[in-house]
């Protein structure tokens, strides 16, 4: 039986933080997962040249905007006064750097910068290989990690800047600072995305920082890593900066705690934390994650750490709605063309799409290929069913990878703004010949970033209260996380989507 709360009020608001490459998202949840209030504003990011970048003033904008509205909306509710903490999430390997005074020196670099793969290949030689980085880490070194980040330094940072480098800033835990005021202090999530940390031990490996050709450098990037700290230990209250802008009344002060990568979030709100559970993310990224105690057997997947010990498998797929949106536009009628798309056929007469409007090396794609197989369809049904179809076919193959890695799969859960579509869910069920458990809320990071906060705040005052019964994670999750329905395989579409996944397969290895 789940733990209950003792010191948390059944009344205690807890609210979600979800930065994203997208938009970022504050919830305000009730312990039992309900959502009181939510409130978005747009992310832009600079993408000329390859890059992927997130402006830091941008991000502190929007740290101060998303409070404000928040604060707005519960004290017209009358609830702001039952606000007692702050979880976050944010976007897995995007980070920068920051001065002294917590003002940018740089842009963050985020995790889908198309520029970062000749970096990654120059430090990883100079490390020694993968199986140097797996030794020293537990887990491979992807492009996207922080570390291919300092390699670029080298290049296009000016002596004058990386002299005045003083605090390593990952997007989450520049959120949380931004937040609190404290930059100082890391959760072993977000450090997992540096490809510095150890996932077995959550102890900074310096020899990883021998991918850096400098060692004044290197040496200057370990000086500036902040100290890994525990999920009940908070960064702290609410700055009073923040407070004041959002006119929050003094004797509100609401514990922020340790900041989460969005995978992580989205693994805790999708409910997956045991072994065996994956959490499936359809949102600007395609995701899929799981929980083990162990490190993967074999393979390539990402490998990360959870705050609450366990490992986070991981396997993430740039072209999620990124690429569906170069189909179908930003903003399309959604309910006529699921009725055109329904109209067609499943494997859609022999049209198919490769889906790479980004590359994905993680797969041997390297290089951006969005391509029709059997014509550029000009009917929209054709050419949604063929997307939701390819995006189905590379979780599919995700999922396959953490089997073949050691993981018995028991359930499979799927959030994020793309699974809102019923028939996406149904394709991908029938791909994968799973069912699937759609979430209640559609936003899982800003769920899960919630739930590990309020597992924080009951663990951090039972320890003050002398209370020595844990309450963990799962204990959390029972207590905020809802699901609505499954959604069944179509019998007669998975044999189809059995030989589609292998023509797909084929397309991709072979070209």
């Amino acid at each position: 039986m789940p733990e209950s709360l003792r010191c948390v009020d059944s009344q205690a608001i807890i609210v979600g933080w979800d930065f994203s490459t997208g938009s970022v998202k504050a919830l305000a949840f009730g312990v039992d997962g309900t959502v009181h209030t939510e409130v978005r504003f747009p992310t832009e990011l600079f993408t000329e040249g390859g890059v992927s970048e997130l402006s830091y003033l941008q991000l502190e904008g929007q740290a101060l905007a998303t409070t404000r509205a928040v604060v707005a909306d519960l004290q017209d509710l009358q609830l702001d006064s039952h606000w007692v903490a702050g979880g976050i999430s944010a976007t897995h390997h995007t980070a920068g750097w920051l001065d002294e005074h917590g003002n940018q020196i740089r842009r963050m670099i985020c995790w889908n910068d198309q520029t970062l793969a000749k970096y990654h290949t120059i430090g990883l030689e100079r490390l020694g290989g993968q199986e140097r980085a797996k030794e020293l880490t537990g887990g491979p070194w992807a492009v996207r990690y922080s570390l291919s980040h300092f390699v670029k330094d080298e290049s296009t940072l000016s002596d004058l800047d990386r002299a005045r480098l003083a605090i390593f800033a990952p997007h989450a835990l520049a959120a949380g600072g931004y937040l609190t005021g404290n930059f100082h202090h890391i959760s072993a999530s977000t450090a997992a995305s540096t490809g510095l940390l150890d996932l077995r031990t959550n102890q900074w490996r310096r020899e990883m920082l021998d991918a850096v050709a400098n060692e004044e450098d290197r040496e200057r990037i370990w000086n500036c890593l902040p100290e890994v700290i525990e999920q009940d230990v908070p960064l702290g209250v609410l700055s009073d900066s923040v407070a004041i802008n959002a006119n929050l009344d003094d004797n509100i002060q609401p514990l922020i705690f340790p900041t989460l990568d969005d995978q992580a979030a989205g693994l805790v709100g999708g409910g997956a934390v045991d072994p065996g559970q994956i959490a499936i993310i359809l949102g600007n990224s395609a995701v899929v994650n799981s929980s083990s105690s162990t490190l993967p057997s074999s393979g390539s997947l990402d490998c990360m750490k959870l705050n609450w010990g366990p490992y986070l498998w991981m396997r993430c797929y740039s072209n999620g709605a990124q690429f569906l949106d170069r189909v179908v536009g930003s903003k399309p009628d959604w309910v006529s063309l699921e009725a055109a798309a329904r109209k067609v056929p499943p494997g859609c007469n022999g049209v198919a799409v490769l889906p790479f409007v980004l590359s994905e090396p993680s797969i041997g794609v390297e290089a951006p290929r969005f391509e029709w197989i059997g014509g550029d369809p000009s009917d929209l049904g054709i050419k949604l069913r063929a997307s939701f179809e390819a995006i189905a076919y590379l979780i599919a193959l995700g999922v396959a990878e953490h089997e073949a890695a050691g993981q018995i799969v028991t359930r499979v859960t799927v959030s994020g703004g793309i699974a809102r579509n019923q028939l996406m869910c149904e394709i991908l069920a029938s791909a994968l010949n799973k069912p699937l458990e759609r979430l209640t809320s559609n936003e899982g990071p800003a769920l899960g970033a919630a739930v590990v906060a309020l597992a924080g705040l009951e663990s951090y005052l039972r320890k003050q209260q002398g209370i020595t019964e844990p309450y963990t994670v799962g204990d959390a999750v029972s207590q905020m996380v809802r699901f609505r329905d499954r959604v069944e395989p179509k019998p007669e579409w998975v044999p189809i989507y059995q030989k589609e996944l292998s023509a797909f397969q084929t397309r991709i290895t072979h070209g």
